[in-house]
């Protein structure tokens, strides 16, 4: 070979070398990109607002009894007058048949408002059944838009709180104000969210239920006739917190 085909053949060497140093810097980028955004999807998940005096104090239904407590503790602080609870669909099956009745979630919720001194009058079931969270928001939208111009606090969880802000503002924004709170004590931990497999879980299905929001909500839960799916979250067995309050 002569010396003007080695040096033919070296620059062109030399240009597949550069070629490839740039699609590796690239595809380095992309992974790097892709890997910061999957671990700060966490952080975003969570969209609390300030919290100010509303209408009413709105619980989401899961996680049985930390929201109804958080509802109690901002009722004694005044934020508002009324706490609303959602009712998920009525339980049937064979229990029903013989005649044993099965508490729902609101009950077990005016339980423990009761006993952490919230007065009867100021608990209100709204009516409608539900099945998740866009029923929810629903029957909580069709309850403020009787109370123009007035704002409701919607009490759920941290890693829930930004699919409520997404699903109120595609389908709810007309209804009136939501203030997103969670509840305190939370042990989601956004930062570091892989690091548990409830944590892992609770993004899993987070990111999907936005993606079924954005997408006009195509993918409907099935009714369960045996236990309350309202948030599609696992739910565990209710336990009552005691407290030294009770009510009258």
């Amino acid at each position: 070979m002569n010396s003007t085909g080695f040096q033919q053949g070296k620059n062109l060497a030399n240009r597949i070398l550069r070629l490839l140093t740039i699609f590796s810097s690239i595809a380095l980028i992309g992974v790097t990109l892709s890997l910061f955004a999957l671990l700060s999807v966490g952080n975003y998940l969570v969209k609390e607002d300030p919290l100010q005096k509303s209408t009413a104090i709105a619980v989401l239904s899961g996680s049985l009894p930390a929201r109804a407590l958080e509802a109690a503790e901002l009722y004694r602080n005044g934020y508002a007058k009324e706490i609303w609870l959602t009712h998920p669909g009525d339980q049937e099956g064979a229990l029903k048949e013989f005649g044993i009745h099965y508490p729902s979630e609101d009950e077990f919720n005016v339980q423990v408002l009761r006993r952490q001194g919230v007065p009867a009058k100021a608990i209100r079931t709204l009516d409608s059944s539900i099945v998740n969270t866009a029923d929810e928001l629903t029957i909580i939208g069709s309850a403020l838009r009787a109370k123009p111009h007035q704002s409701v606090i919607i009490v759920t969880n941290k890693s829930h709180t930004r699919r409520v802000h997404e699903l109120w503002a595609k389908y709810h924004a007309a209804d009136g104000k939501i203030i997103v709170h969670s509840v305190a004590g939370d042990e989601f931990d956004p930062s570091h969210w892989w690091k548990s497999t409830g944590s892992t879980l609770e993004v899993v299905h987070e990111v999907l239920g936005i993606a079924n929001a954005w997408a006009g909500l195509p993918v409907q839960p099935a009714v369960q006739s045996h236990e309350s799916l309202a948030s599609n979250e696992q739910q565990n067995p209710p336990k009552l917190v005691r407290t030294s309050k009770s009510a009258d």
